[in-house]
């Protein structure tokens, strides 16, 4: 497991070494806030709620962000207590400041994995393609302010696909036992 952990710091040293720029540090610290609270899915999922077209769309985003959060956040984060990597990784500088909670896993890529995942596959493609690319940008994000190792990273990302999954397969059933009693 040693080997692991050093993996998981080497990777972000690599990525403070040779992918940090002044331009892109602006750029990620933004996208990474996008994240902050669930923030931008939790807006996006509000507006899809707003029109019939989308609404059931919406539901399945605000379901997928709950399950992430339980699962990462209440859950995982609170099992695990890993340390932030900047607090333990030699020479590596965090962007955005200190973080309140645990590392692992990451409840920002959970989240915008979940949301991204449920508006990739129920939204037309024009809006859940780059609904996808913002949750993997903002999953990224993670990695090069500093805040995350790569496996928080991997293992919020399967969980929030879960979670997508999940959510889209509950909803779905559940309409249908609805339809069914009408």
């Amino acid at each position: 497991m040693d080997w692991l952990i050093e993996l998981d710091g080497n990777v972000l040293l690599w990525i403070q070494e040779y992918l940090r720029n002044d331009f892109l540090n602006v750029i990620m610290k933004i996208i990474t806030s996008l994240g902050d609270a669930g923030f931008v899915w939790i807006l996006f999922a509000v507006i899809m709620l707003f029109f019939k077209k989308t609404r059931k769309v919406g539901i399945m985003v605000g379901m997928a962000l709950i399950g992430s959060i339980i699962f990462n956040n209440l859950i995982l984060k609170n099992l695990f207590q890993r340390t932030r990597p900047y607090e333990v990784v030699e020479g590596l500088k965090n962007l955005i400041g200190k973080q309140s909670d645990f590392s692992f896993p990451s409840g920002h890529t959970g989240s915008s994995i979940a949301a991204g995942i449920v508006m990739f596959k129920e939204l037309p493609k024009r809006f859940g393609i780059p609904a996808l690319i913002l949750g993997i940008l903002i999953s990224f994000s993670r990695l090069y302010v500093g805040v995350h190792y790569p496996t928080d990273v991997i293992v919020g990302a399967i969980m929030g696909a879960v979670s997508a999954l999940l959510s889209i397969k509950l909803y779905n059933l559940i309409a249908n036992k609805i339809k069914e009693v009408k």
